[in-house]
């Protein structure tokens, strides 16, 4: 007698049974691939916010330098222009110290010349002192125009008007003297 089985159908229930923990399985494998794929997502997210953190650090580490640098600099230049500037009110000073020195100069030139001048004009005036008026006068009166002797003349007539009793002009001799004042 032989026996052959054709096929061994469940019931539905059975079948359903049998097939709830293959389900099962499969659910679970989907979870896990999906539970992968979302950590491998988080894990890329992740490395890529921090990367993107590190690139604004490193940006704001390049303007910090960038900022210090041109400190720097305006400090470099700052110091050169206060350099430049002390150097200039050196000079300054130095000539103003110069300038000093020749004021000085100049003053003791000035009073030797003046000293001197006035040794000159005392020589002199001591000279005349000791020597006749009426002397000086003629010495005065060389090359004085004509009509500046009439002057004089008149003038030493009115010094001595007291002892002149009376004194006549006549209209003449007073053309004449008018005549010689004027320029020819």
């Amino acid at each position: 007698m032989g026996l052959s089985i054709l096929a061994i159908k469940p019931t539905p229930e059975t079948s359903r049974a049998l097939e709830a923990e293959a389900r099962e399985q499969i659910l679970l494998n989907a979870d896990e691939a999906i539970y992968a794929r979302r950590n491998a997502a988080v894990e890329q997210e992740r490395s890529i916010k921090e990367n993107e953190l590190n690139t604004e650090i490193a940006v704001e580490n390049k303007k910090r330098q960038i900022r210090e640098a041109q400190m720097e600099a305006e400090k470099s230049v700052q110091q050169k222009q206060r350099e430049i500037s002390e150097a200039e009110m050196a000079a300054r000073i130095s000539l103003e110290d110069k300038n000093k020195e020749l004021v000085a100069l100049a003053t003791v030139n000035e009073r030797e010349e003046a000293d001197t001048k006035a040794y000159g004009i005392s020589a002199v005036m001591k000279a005349l002192s000791e020597t006749d008026p009426k002397t000086l006068q003629a010495l005065t009166s060389v090359g004085m125009e004509p009509g500046q002797l009439v002057a004089l003349a008149f003038k030493e007539l009115a010094e001595s008007a007291d002892k002149i009793g009376q004194l006549n002009i006549s209209p003449e001799l007073l053309r004449e003297l008018l005549d010689l004042g004027k320029p020819s």
